[in-house]
C-alpha cells in the first residue's frame, strides 16, 4: 500500500508540473511538412497565398511565376515575361489581382484566374525588391534599389506619389489591416512607418545594427516586427513606438517574416536553413522547422492559420499544415 501511495503522489507532482508550464512549453502545436514543390528551377525568393486559400504563387530567380493549387499542390500556370529575378509577389483581397516586382526593375499584373498579363508598370530605375497591396484594393505600393517607394492607383495603373526619405536600397513595404499605415524597412538601417492616404512621413525608428530585410504588421494592428542581417528580430508597440521583447535564436540573417493570422505567432525565415515559430506572449521559440537545404527566403501563413508555405535557396516549396 505505502509503495501505491508513494507512486501516486509522484504522479500527482508530474501532472502539477505539467500544469503549472508556461503555455509555450505544455503544448506546442506541431507543424508538419505535407509537400515539397519542386517546379522552379532556381531559388525561390517570395511566395504569397491568395485570400480564400486557394492558390499559392511563387516568384524565383528563374524569372517565372508559379502558381500553385494550395491543397493538392499541383502547378496551375507558369507566368513569363520578366528577364530578371522575381523577388516579390503579393495577391489582391479579392483573389483577383497577382503584383510581381522583379529585378528588371518592373512590376507586374496578372489575373490570377486566367494568368494572363494585364499591365507592365515602369517607373522604378533600380531592382524593384518588394510589393504590397492595400486592403481595398486600391493602391499597390512598390520599394526599390532606387531608394524609392511608389505607390500606384491599381486600377487605372497610374503612379500616384513618390515617397523619398531612405538613404539607400528599399528591401520591404508593409501594410496595415485598415489600410491607413505604411511601413518600410531599407538598407540604411531605419525603419519608416508613413501615413498611407496622404503620403505623410509619421516617424522614422532607427538603431538596427544592420540591414532591414523584412518587416510585417500584425493583423491586430498593435505590433510591427522587423528582421534584419544580424539575425535578430525586433518589434515594437505602434500605438507607444516601445521596443519590445527581441526575438533572438537565428544563427543567419532574417529573411522573411509573417504573423499567423490571430498575431499571437511570428514566423520566421533565415539564412541558417530553419523556419522558426515563436510564441509572441513569451518570447520563446514555439519550434524549429529544418527540412530545407538551403537558406528560406520566403515564408508566409494562410489566411486560416493551418498552412505554413516556405521557398528556399534550394529551389523547393514546402507546405507545413498545423496537427495539434
Amino acid at each position: 500500500m505505502l509503495g501505491l501511495w508513494a507512486l501516486a503522489t509522484k504522479l500527482i507532482a508530474f501532472f502539477v508540473m505539467v500544469l503549472q508550464l508556461p503555455q509555450s512549453m505544455s503544448h506546442n502545436p506541431t507543424w508538419c511538412c505535407v509537400n515539397t514543390l519542386t517546379g522552379h528551377s532556381h531559388w525561390i525568393h517570395s511566395v504569397a497565398i491568395s485570400e480564400d486559400g486557394k492558390t499559392l504563387a511563387s516568384g524565383s530567380a528563374d524569372t517565372s511565376i508559379q502558381l500553385w493549387n494550395l491543397s493538392t499542390g499541383k502547378s496551375i500556370f507558369t507566368l513569363t515575361g520578366h528577364s530578371d529575378f522575381v523577388v516579390a509577389v503579393a495577391i489582391s483581397k479579392d483573389n483577383q489581382i497577382l503584383a510581381s516586382g522583379s529585378y528588371d526593375n518592373t512590376i507586374r499584373l496578372w489575373n490570377l484566374r486566367t494568368g494572363q498579363l494585364i499591365s507592365t508598370l515602369t517607373g522604378h530605375s533600380d531592382f524593384v525588391n518588394c510589393v504590397a497591396i492595400s486592403p481595398d484594393g486600391n493602391l499597390l505600393v512598390s520599394g526599390s534599389n532606387d531608394e524609392t517607394i511608389r505607390l500606384w492607383h491599381l486600377n487605372t495603373r497610374q503612379m500616384i506619389s513618390i515617397l523619398t526619405g531612405h538613404s539607400d536600397f528599399v528591401a520591404a513595404v508593409a501594410i496595415s489591416k485598415d489600410g491607413s499605415l505604411l511601413v518600410s524597412g531599407s538598407n540604411d538601417k531605419t525603419i519608416k512607418l508613413w501615413h498611407l492616404p496622404s503620403g505623410q512621413e509619421i516617424q522614422t525608428i532607427a538603431g538596427n545594427s544592420s540591414f532591414v530585410n523584412t518587416i510585417a504588421i500584425s493583423p491586430d494592428g498593435k505590433t510591427l516586427a522587423g528582421g534584419s542581417a544580424d539575425g535578430i528580430i525586433k518589434q515594437w508597440n505602434l500605438k507607444t513606438g516601445k521596443l519590445m521583447c527581441p526575438l533572438i535564436g537565428h544563427s543567419g540573417d532574417i529573411q522573411s517574416i509573417a504573423f499567423s493570422p490571430d498575431s499571437q505567432t511570428l514566423v520566421s525565415g533565415s539564412g541558417d536553413k530553419t523556419i522558426k515559430l515563436w510564441n509572441l506572449s513569451t518570447g520563446q521559440v514555439r519550434c524549429t522547422l529544418k527540412s530545407h537545404l538551403g537558406a528560406v527566403y520566403a515564408v508566409t501563413i494562410s489566411p486560416d492559420g493551418q498552412t505554413l508555405v516556405s521557398g528556399a535557396s534550394d529551389k523547393t516549396i514546402k507546405i507545413w499544415h498545423l496537427s495539434r
